[in-house]
C-alpha cells in the first residue's frame, strides 16, 4: 500500500503489502504459545496426534474394505483391530524378553565388559601415558591423599519394574484413547468432510477446502501407508537375517528396526548400535558380531536409497533441515512418539500451507526443491467442481 503524501508533511509507512507491521510479531508470539501448550498438554496431544496419524495411515485399508462391499463401521473396526493384534503379538513376545534382560542385567554387563576388555586396556594405557606427561610437565606433583574420598550414591527405592508398573495404567489409557479416536475418525471421515465443506460461505473457499482435504488424503494417507508396507518388509528382512545369524529375539529386533525406520536420520543408526551391543553380548565369534550390524546397515541403505525413493512419490519430499529440526523438537517435547509423528505432521502442515497464500513462506521453507503448490497446480480439478477456478475466471473477466 502506498502512503498518502500531504504538502509539507511526511507520514512514515507502517504497512507492507496491505498487512499491519505488528502482524509478524503476533505470528511469532502465536508460534511460541503453540509450543508452550504443546509441551504442557503433551499427555493429551501425544495420543491425539498418534490417532490422527493412524487414521490417515489406515484410510487406504478401510477404503479398500468398503470397496469390497464391507460396511464402513466393520471396515474401520477391522483396520484398527488388525493393527492392534500385530502390536499385541509383538508386545507378547517382547515383554518376557525384556523381563529376562532386566533379570540378567549384571551378567550381560559382565559379558560386555569382557568383550571390550581389549579396548579398555588400550584406554588405560593411554590414560597412564597422559598422566606421566602431566607429572613430567608439572613443577611439583600433587601428593595423592592417603585416604581417597569415597562417593556415596543414593538410589531411589523404586526399581525399574516398579516404575513400569506405575506408568502402565496411564500408557494403557492413552493407547485405548488413541485406538478409539482413530476408529471414530475412520468411521466418520466422509461425514466430517461433508460437514467441513458446509462451513465456508463462498464457493472459492469451499473449493480450496475440498482440495486441501483431497491432497491431505493423497499426500499423507497414501504416503504413510506406503511407508508402513515398506518398513514391514524391512522388519521381516531384518528379523530373518538376525535369526539366521543366531541372535536371540530376532523377531523383536526386526520389529524395532521397522519402527525405527519411521524416524529419519536417527532411528536406524541408534537401533543398529543396540544390535551391535546385543551381538557383542551374545556371540563369541567376531565374524558374526560384525555381520549383524553390517546386515542391518545394508538393509537400511537399500531401503532408504533405492526402495523408498522408487515407490514413494517425490511430492512428499521435505527439506532435510526442516525434517531434522522437526524430529528434534517433537522428540524433545513428546518423546519417541513425537519423533515418529514429526514427518507426517510436517507433510500435513506443508500440504495445508500449499493452498493458503498467507503461508507461502512456510511452504517454501518446508519444501525440498520447489514449492508443493507448483506440483499440485498441474493436478486435474475436483470432479465435483463444475465451475472453473477463480484465477481462470478473473483472467476471462480481465480479457473482456
Amino acid at each position: 500500500m502506498r502512503a498518502e503524501e500531504k504538502p509539507g508533511i511526511r507520514v512514515p509507512t507502517v504497512h507492507l503489502r496491505g498487512e499491519s507491521a505488528i502482524r509478524r510479531p503476533l505470528i511469532v508470539l502465536a508460534v511460541c504459545a503453540v509450543g508452550v501448550v504443546g509441551y504442557l498438554a503433551r499427555d493429551f496431544l501425544i495420543p491425539t496426534a498418534g490417532a490422527i496419524v493412524l487414521a490417515l495411515m489406515l484410510t487406504p485399508v478401510a477404503t479398500a474394505l468398503e470397496r469390497g462391499h464391507v460396511p464402513k463401521t466393520p471396515a474401520a473396526a477391522a483396520s484398527v483391530l488388525l493393527l492392534a493384534l500385530v502390536l499385541a503379538g509383538v508386545l507378547a513376545l517382547a515383554i518376557p524378553s525384556i523381563a529376562g534382560w532386566i533379570a540378567d542385567a549384571p551378567t550381560l554387563t559382565y559379558r560386555l565388559e569382557k568383550k571390550l576388555e581389549g579396548v579398555r586396556e588400550s584406554i588405560t594405557i593411554l590414560q597412564k601415558v597422559t598422566k606421566q606427561v602431566e607429572q613430567a610437565a608439572a613443577t611439583a606433583p600433587a601428593e595423592s591423599p592417603a585416604n581417597p574420598i569415597e562417593k556415596v550414591v543414593v538410589q531411589d527405592g523404586k526399581s525399574l519394574l516398579g516404575q513400569l508398573a506405575s506408568t502402565t495404567p496411564g500408557v494403557v489409557l492413552q493407547l485405548g484413547y488413541a485406538a478409539v479416536l482413530a476408529f471414530m475418525l475412520l468411521v466418520h471421515r466422509n461425514d466430517h468432510r461433508r460437514q467441513m465443506l458446509r462451513v465456508p460461505l463462498t464457493f472459492t473457499t469451499r473449493v480450496r477446502l475440498a482440495r486441501v482435504m483431497r491432497d491431505i488424503n493423497e499426500r499423507v494417507g497414501h504416503y504413510l501407508f506406503a511407508l508402513a508396507v515398506i518398513y514391514s518388509g524391512v522388519a521381516a528382512a531384518s528379523a530373518t537375517v538376525l535369526a539366521l545369524l543366531g541372535l536371540a529375539n530376532a523377531i523383536i529386533w526386526g520389529f524395532l528396526m521397522g519402527l525405527a525406520s519411521f524416524v529419519p536420520f536417527v532411528g536406524a543408526p541408534v537401533l543398529i548400535a543396540l544390535v551391535t551391543a546385543a551381538a557383542l553380548v551374545t556371540f563369541d565369534d567376531w565374524t558374526r558380531i560384525a555381520a549383524a550390524p553390517a546386515a542391518l546397515t545394508l538393509i537400511h541403505i537399500v531401503e532408504s536409497q533405492f526402495i523408498t525413493p522408487f515407490f514413494v512419490s517425490r511430492r512428499c519430499a521435505l527439506n532435510t533441515v526442516a525434517v531434522f529440526v522437526g524430529i528434534a523438537l517433537l522428540g524433545w517435547m513428546w518423546g519417541i512418539i513425537g519423533a515418529i509423528v514429526a514427518v507426517p505432521l510436517l507433510i500435513l502442515l506443508s500440504t495445508i500451507a500449499a493452498h493458503l497464500p498467507s503461508l507461502r513462506w512456510l511452504e517454501v521453507m518446508l519444501s525440498d526443491d520447489r514449492p508443493v503448490s507448483e506440483r499440485l497446480a498441474v493436478k486435474p480439478p475436483l470432479a465435483s467442481v463444475k465451475r472453473p477456478p477463480i484465477q481462470v475466471r478473473r483472467r476471462r473477466v480481465a480479457a473482456r
